[in-house]
């Protein structure tokens, strides 16, 4: 069999993942993507652009322009709807089913770059998707599938500006060498970066990891000065036009201050969780793990600890042989430190509402997955029998167990698509009595998201004693509870409380007295001025 041949059986079997892939997100979310808090705002922000407001917070009544959130997801919701004339609500899963797709093929075509074989980047395509984490990353309506996927583009586009070409080399006849096509290729780099930014401000990691390694890269520094100008004149003028747009328009570049706030206690558990969930997935051999005390941090700690090892040893290598060997593996492992320490940088000094959620963290899964099938080559290609029978073992495992914590994700999003659209929501006895308000009539509410997603009316955010991005005591909650409540009482307004388990007990009390409860379900009340106004 020629090259040729393999090459077109290679991108046959892996356009084949990667339609497989997108069939069973298709299959497991028939009524729609699960949606949290900012799925509304990227939705509400897709909606906006499409009505020619810009990009603003149509789900709050204020309808303030968007800096918290960067508009690469809501823009291409946006473009979607626009494209096949359906809401960016629909559009949504849409979307992320080709999105799984195609960071699915773009990893084979890593794994293949990175290892020179094909079945390795076959293996990598398998493990991304069938792992249980990303499949349930990419049922929700958020913005790290794309960010994900353009990372991915990204770390293509460095390999192809930076793997030095030999003769008969596997990627040889595959990379244009030439001057001028290298100065584009940085250029397009630069692009992608700021790209990455407006999808995610995160993407300032993935900024700061491809400067640092194209520093290493290159002797002089002359040229090393002038490749990184090259792409940062592709990604700097996204990052600052955007940073002066939100200064502009909102006072702040990305809507966060810094201010110190040391991480929880309850954000390292679920960091924790997730990890767990993560490293292995099927619940049973998870429980075994976590039951041990110590035992899934000691993991970690190992994981971190061999990563670094590595980091240093590929360092010292390149010090000693003048360049590095391939640049796929090195930039991942850099990246997934470099993300790390942004995250705990934001969240102790930027912004503590910030959870180590599993959308946070899938980047740094896919980097892992990718360094796994790293190691996996690396054993196969330098140790023999041994090694290959360890890569062999090492990628077995991981698809054995991927596949069967697969099983049960796919099971659960059966069940349908959970925050609010749940059924929990659509059948709200509250929800249904606030859309027989007027027009007129505002709605303070502490859920907003919710509110707009079931009413299509902008609603009220809550005073609160506490600021959740600074987690400090912030000013003004007296204020604004008595002006809150002379609208609810002059027959201006209600109070839609929906389960107030994220309300503190002094809060909801301060809320709530001298109103009157006029529907309660469930967990869910309505407060108006008196006992007999009706919600019309």
């Amino acid at each position: 069999m020629n090259a040729r041949t393999q090459h077109l059986l290679f991108l046959g079997a892996l356009l084949t993942i990667g339609a497989a892939s997108a069939l069973l997100l298709a299959s497991v979310t028939p009524q729609g993507l699960s949606l949290s808090d900012d799925s509304i705002a990227y939705i509400a922000g897709a909606r906006s652009i499409l009505q020619g407001t810009g990009y603003r917070e149509i789900w709050l009544a204020s309808a303030q322009p968007v800096t918290h959130l960067p508009p690469g997801y809501s823009s291409l919701l946006a473009l979607a709807g626009w494209a096949i004339r359906i809401d960016p609500l629909r559009a949504a899963r849409l979307v992320n089913v080709l999105l799984m797709a195609a960071s699915s093929i773009a990893l084979g075509i890593l794994g293949w770059r990175m290892t020179a074989s094909r079945i390795a980047g076959l293996a990598l395509a398998l493990v991304f998707s069938t792992n249980p984490s990303l499949i349930r990353l990419h049922a929700f309506a958020l913005s790290e599938p794309l960010y994900i996927f353009v990372s991915l583009l990204t770390f293509l586009a460095v390999d192809q500006c930076l793997r030095p070409v030999t003769p008969g080399s596997h990627m040889a006849g595959h990379a244009d060498k030439s001057a001028p096509t290298r100065l584009v290729g940085f250029v397009l780099c630069g692009l992608l970066l700021g790209l990455a930014y407006l999808i995610r401000y995160a993407g300032l990691a993935l900024i700061a990891t491809v400067v640092v390694v194209v520093l290493l890269w290159f002797e002089g520094w002359g040229r090393r000065l002038w490749v990184v100008g090259l792409m940062l004149a592709g990604s700097l003028p996204w990052v600052l036009g955007w940073s002066m747009r939100n200064l502009l328009l909102g006072g702040s570049t990305t809507n966060r201050a810094l201010t110190w706030h040391p991480i929880s206690v309850d954000n390292i558990r679920m960091a924790l969780y997730n990890a767990s969930t993560f490293l292995v997935p099927v619940e049973a051999w998870r429980g075994e793990l976590v039951s041990t005390p110590g035992l899934l941090e000691a993991l970690l700690f190992i994981l971190a600890a061999s990563l670094l090892a590595w980091l240093g040893w590929v360092l010292l290598r390149q010090r000693r042989a003048g360049a590095f060997p391939e640049p796929i593996s090195f930039l991942n492992g850099l990246y997934v430190l470099a993300y790390l320490v942004s995250l705990i940088v934001s969240m102790t000094l930027f912004d503590a509402s910030t959870k180590f959620a599993l959308r946070i963290l899938s980047p740094v899964y896919t980097s892992l997955l990718l360094l796994l099938v790293a190691a996996a080559a690396w054993l196969w290609r330098r140790h023999g029998v041994v090694g290959r029978l360890g890569a062999v073992a090492i990628l077995v495992a991981q698809l054995v167990i991927s596949v069967l914590g697969s099983v049960a994700a796919v099971a659960e999003l059966k069940n349908g698509p959970s925050g609010y659209a749940s059924f929990k929501w659509y059948d709200s006895k509250a929800m249904a009595q606030l859309r027989t308000l007027s027009a007129g009539v505002k709605i303070f509410t502490n859920e907003p998201g919710a509110v707009y997603l079931y009413t299509d009316r902008g609603a009220y955010v809550l005073p609160g004693m506490y600021d959740p991005v600074t987690a400090s005591p912030q000013d003004g909650f007296e204020v604004g509870v008595r002006i809150m409540q002379e609208e609810i009482l002059a027959g201006q307004a209600v109070l839609a409380l929906f389960d107030e388990a994220d309300l503190l007990p002094e809060e909801s009390e301060a809320l709530t007295t001298g109103l009157f409860l006029i529907h309660k379900s469930g967990g869910d009340e309505i407060y108006a001025g008196g006992p007999e106004q009706e919600l019309r």
